[in-house]
């Protein structure tokens, strides 16, 4: 099953399981390009029939191309195929609580363009997000020199519970959001097909696809940044959970009766290990501090790597403190879900690097049970780009196929993006 394609509670159609197919041979192809029809038989488990029909559909989408052939042992040359990294461009928003940051990609997820709006403190209306959306996306098509015709969509990250097949944010605890029609606000700016869903599964499918998870078959994504949550890739796939909600994991209890969270709760993870938890941390330990920089989630957790790297004894304090707790609710994933991996991810895991990985692993180690801990690795993400942009371009890769015909129908129609700011 591919990563995307989660399912619900809805049976799957034949045409969704022949997307999903479709997808995971391209996928395929992505990932180890060049290779052959054999090769992506038995990558997939398709069979090699399904796998021929699947790459004639991606050459006649001029999504991949033929690349020559290879020797087979006893055989005929084998056909080679590959990523036809030209052939479209995709777009990925990463939007979070402090920013907005867009990339744009090739067919083979190079990132070809990138573009940053910072979000201000007190900028929560729905209006005021899309608006920096809006402006980002234009500025990278324009960087990138491309037409809009090749832009094949738009995937959208934004934080909180959203529902995948009505583009609605049902509920973001940190903008106190309910309801929002996110996709239809942006379809007012933006003109390409647009796809959204949680940094959760973004970021769980980029470490899937290019990161520590690659090969993995149960893997526990953790994203640290002003929220926290945890992708789940269970059985070879994407997890999703009945609503699109699995993996609210910084919303469970740590601490009885402990801080007020935003989602109402008291003593939820977020709390404790997200970057105002980590201030709050600072701000009870040493309340005077240089590194604490009141309103400014960013300087304070760089200025609290900065310290860690020199030795600070606030900084070392500080992160080791954030580290118990995080250590300890992360036991608690690798006690129920026995990951062969857990990533740690987003802006505030990069910020302080594996200092923080290494405190992690020994808090872990203390909590978790034997077995399941001997069987885990606990790293930081190697991608070196924003992983929500690049797991979200590829929600924007799954829904160009799964309307592959819709798509062809206006190919003679070029897309355009609204260029007009509603700021």
């Amino acid at each position: 099953m591919s990563e995307g394609m989660g399912a619900g509670p809805v049976k799957r159609t034949s045409r969704d399981i022949r997307t999903a197919n479709r997808y995971e041979v391209l996928r395929q192809i992505i990932a180890e390009s060049p290779t052959s029809r054999q090769e992506l038989a038995a990558a997939t488990g398709l069979s090699l029939a399904t796998v021929a029909t699947l790459v004639g559909e991606l050459l006649d989408l001029r999504m991949i191309t033929e690349v020559g052939f290879e020797e087979s042992a006893g055989g005929r040359p084998r056909g080679l195929v590959a990523v036809n990294a030209s052939g479209g461009a995709l777009i990925g928003v990463d939007i979070a609580e402090t920013y907005v940051h867009v990339e744009l990609f090739d067919l083979a997820l190079n990132v070809l363009a990138r573009a940053e709006e910072d979000v201000r403190p007190g900028e929560s209306l729905p209006e005021q997000l899309v608006g920096h959306v809006a402006a980002a996306v234009g500025s990278v098509v324009t960087q990138a020199g491309i037409e809009g015709a090749r832009v094949l969509g738009v995937g959208v990250s934004v934080p909180g519970q959203v529902d995948r097949a009505t583009g609605i944010s049902e509920y973001a605890p940190n903008w106190d959001w309910h309801d929002v029609p996110l996709v239809d606000l942006l379809s007012e700016y933006i003109a390409y097909p647009l796809y959204l869903d949680n940094p959760l599964r973004a970021v769980a499918v980029a470490e899937l696809w290019f990161g520590a998870a690659r090969g993995s078959g149960n893997a526990v994504v953790v994203t640290l940044g002003t929220g926290v949550g945890a992708g789940l890739v269970l059985g070879g796939g994407l997890h999703r959970g009945v609503s699109n909600s699995a993996g609210e994991w910084g919303h469970n209890t740590i601490v009885l009766d402990g801080r007020l969270c935003r989602c109402g709760n008291h003593g939820c993870v977020e709390t404790y290990v997200g970057a105002p938890g980590i201030m709050l941390n600072l701000r009870e330990l040493s309340p005077d501090s240089e590194l604490l920089h009141p309103g400014d989630q960013t300087a304070t957790i760089a200025a609290l790597a900065r310290g860690m790297r020199t030795g600070d004894p606030v900084a070392i304090e500080v992160v080791r403190h954030t580290a118990r707790y995080l250590g300890a609710s992360i036991a608690h994933l690798v006690n129920l879900f026995n990951p062969e991996v857990v990533v740690l991810s987003s802006w505030v895991a990069a910020a302080l690097g594996e200092p923080l990985v290494a405190e992690v692993r020994e808090a872990v180690a203390r909590h978790a049970l034997p077995r399941p801990m001997a069987a885990t690795e606990i790293v930081l993400s190697p991608i070196p780009t924003d992983p929500a942009c690049l797991g979200a371009a590829t929600f924007a890769l799954e829904g160009a196929l799964q309307s592959v015909g819709q798509r062809s129908a206006k190919r003679t129609t070029p897309a355009r993006t609204k260029m007009h700011d509603p700021r």
